[in-house]
């Protein structure tokens, strides 16, 4: 009999050792919590059937690495690291989603709500992630320096990224009418911003502005391909991201256009 309410608590302390972020201690619990309520004993190979399980319910490869992650600790808890023995999941190479100038500005300009303007503005200028927007405070806004300090972004590091100086007039009308308590977006009631207010956002006014609905991560795709197309090295692209690996970074040289323009089709050489 699997006493989940001991192994709930010995996770977490696990989790709290490794000082992993609030948002990862929250996903890792599901995924413990899901498998635990799927697997009939605590395997290798109910582990295999609870992965095969989301493959085939087509869930994404950084979901799939993921719950491998969440479970590896499972068995380290348990005492049975040396049985956690799984296949190398392959990730797919897949090309990131990126906007043209135009599109952006389509974006911003079709966006009438103020507020609405000002998420889609923020997480262009900066290449924010969804978790950084939300959790961003108005004393983290350096309008004289332009510049954003995302603090405790992914892997609990800070960062510095930057700041349009197009957005100073509505930054302090914002903070003028609005009155935020602690975070830059809030609601009515005083909470923050949630990550689905945030997908909402960018998803119906993409939709309303350029015909399709995008996620809030292309956006910061976007932020970097045309920071590479204008020529900013890479490497500062890289911290400007809070990329740990260069190579992370590099799959935007994949999408950026400015040497591919330089090459003319063999079609017009007929």
């Amino acid at each position: 009999m699997i006493n989940k309410i001991e192994i709930k608590n010995k996770y977490v302390s696990e989790l709290k050792l490794r000082n992993y972020s609030r948002e990862t201690v929250k996903s890792y619990l599901y995924i413990m919590n899901d498998f635990l309520d799927f697997a009939k004993e605590v395997s290798n190979e109910e582990v295999k059937r609870y992965i095969l399980k989301s493959i085939n319910s087509r869930k994404s490869t950084s979901s799939i690495k993921q719950r491998q992650a969440a479970l590896k600790i499972l068995f380290v808890i348990l005492g049975k690291q040396e049985e956690f023995n799984l296949p190398f999941y392959r990730k797919e190479s897949r090309l990131p989603d990126v906007l043209n100038k135009e599109d952006v500005r389509k974006m911003i300009e079709f966006t009438k709500n103020p507020i609405h303007k000002l998420v889609i503005q923020f997480l262009y200028s900066g290449g924010l992630r969804v978790s950084e927007i939300i959790n961003l405070q108005p004393k983290d806004i350096d309008i004289e320096r332009n510049v954003v300090i995302i603090r405790q972004g992914k892997g609990k590091k800070d960062r510095i990224t930057l700041l349009s100086a197009s957005l100073k007039e509505g930054i302090l009308k914002h903070l003028l009418k609005n009155n935020p308590k602690k975070y830059f977006f809030e609601s009515n009631r005083g909470k923050k911003y949630s990550k689905r207010t945030i997908e909402e956002i960018v998803s119906k006014n993409s939709k309303w502005a350029i015909g399709r609905k995008i996620k809030p991560h292309t956006l910061r795709h976007s932020f970097a391909t045309h920071l590479l197309e204008a020529g900013t090295d890479i490497r500062y692209i890289q911290k400007l991201l809070g990329h740990k690996n260069l190579r992370t970074t590099q799959i935007y040289t994949h999408v950026a256009n400015s040497d591919i323009v330089k090459i003319k089709s063999p079609l017009d050489s007929l």
